[in-house]
């Protein structure tokens, strides 16, 4: 009975312990998910409306961000693509601190990007003539005019990024190019609203 006792109390301790160990292997990994594969975030503005509204709820994708500073090379998103980045000179647009801000991608490295006739121009080594990359690329469905006199060629690891609602978007017209270390991640998904849910 005393031996018998004696094994049940260790086939507890030992259940307990194999749960302890699941618990914090599990939140182990989905630390390293969140800080390393994907992380959901929440739309804070206005500034990329109509593709996105305030409130709206994403799913961020960060491998290739993260496989690119494992190999020591360079991450460098498609151009029309949004993307996550950390931003610290925001005092023109009135605000302090960094900050994690959503826009997208309109000119890539080596590109020259300007402003004519309210659109985005590029201008680079395959298209000497310059093109506009929301029309050519599908995605300047119905947006506002492109406000400014932007004239910047960017470096081997700059790029242009803009917000969607033009007029009210504070981007690198404001606060110049970002460089390519400061990405967190592309956007993939919003899924809620779920009536608006969308893979991009």
């Amino acid at each position: 009975m005393i031996q018998s006792s004696k094994n049940k109390y260790l086939n507890q301790q030992g259940g307990v312990i194999s749960l302890v160990i699941l618990l914090i292997s599990a939140c182990l990994i989905a630390l390293l998910i969140v800080t390393f594969v994907f992380r959901s975030y929440q739309v804070d503005g206005i500034s990329m409306e109509n593709t996105l509204q305030n409130n709206n709820m994403l799913i961020v994708w960060k491998l290739p961000r993260t496989w690119s500073m494992i190999t020591g090379h360079q991450y460098v998103p498609k151009r029309g693509n949004i993307i996550v980045f950390n931003e610290s000179n925001l005092l023109g647009c009135g605000q302090a601190g960094t900050k994690q801000l959503i826009k997208r991608v309109i000119g890539l490295p080596g590109d020259t990007v300007t402003i004519k006739n309210g659109h985005y121009f590029i201008y680079n080594k395959k298209h000497p003539h310059g093109f506009d990359p929301g029309i050519t690329l599908g995605f300047n469905k119905n947006f506002p005019p492109t406000y400014g006199s932007t004239h910047i060629t960017l470096g081997a690891h700059q790029i242009f990024v803009s917000g969607d609602n033009r007029p009210n978007s504070c981007d690198s017209r404001i606060f110049g190019p970002i460089n390519t270390n400061q990405i967190v991640g592309q956007l993939i998904l919003r899924f809620y609203p779920f009536n608006e849910i969308k893979v991009f």
